[in-house]
């Protein structure tokens, strides 16, 4: 997995808890990098902010009329 500056990862044993900043980006293919303990690590992210259907909201709320009948 390529490894840019500026990403967190964390390790995957909960035993260890090591976090690490990546200082300067390297790129090893095939596989997420290993913990000083030998468990593999994961990159941090942040959650998705969106809620559901958000994306749909408008900036204007629609114009209702009554229909004729």
């Amino acid at each position: 997995m390529r490894m840019k500056t500026e990403d967190r990862w964390h390790c995957t044993n909960p035993a260890c808890g090591c976090d690490v900043l990546v200082g300067s980006g390297a790129s090893a293919e095939g596989e997420n990098p290993r913990c000083s303990c030998g468990a593999t690590m994961k990159k941090k992210y942040p959650s998705p902010a969106l809620t559901y259907l958000d994306f749909l909201r408008l900036d204007e709320a629609p114009k209702v009329t009554p229909r004729e009948e």
